[in-house]
């Protein structure tokens, strides 16, 4: 069982949360460094989508960097964490083809099959 999230929420502004989507007690969580690139292409990824994320960036927030080691075993960015679900250190092409082996994830997130 994962601890409990943090409480910081981010969401697009102007851009309505994914009708399609699942509610569920935890929001996904994007561990970020500032200035990364593939961390930018998932963010926008995911704007894009309406999907959304707490934001935590590792280089500001020690705690943030001790649980996505934690969860991922790793300390490299782009990393996601849903439930039991990780992704780490990800294109957002190599995210959605690990997505499409979890399609309960994806549909709670709201992301349809063909999404790119």
């Amino acid at each position: 069982m994962l601890p409990d999230r943090w409480s910081f929420s981010w969401e697009t502004p102007g851009k309505a949360r994914n009708p399609n989507a699942i509610d569920r007690m935890t929001s996904p969580i994007l561990y970020i460094k500032s200035g990364c690139p593939w961390c930018q292409e998932a963010e926008i990824f995911f704007q894009k989508h309406g999907v959304a994320l707490e934001i935590r960036d590792v280089n500001r927030d020690a705690e943030a960097m001790n649980r996505m080691v934690e969860v991922s075993g790793q300390t490299l960015t782009p990393t996601f964490e849903y439930e039991d679900f990780v992704v780490a250190d990800f294109s957002v092409d190599e995210f959605l083809a690990a997505l499409r082996e979890v399609p309960e994830v994806q549909a709670a997130l709201g992301l349809g099959a063909n999404e790119e």
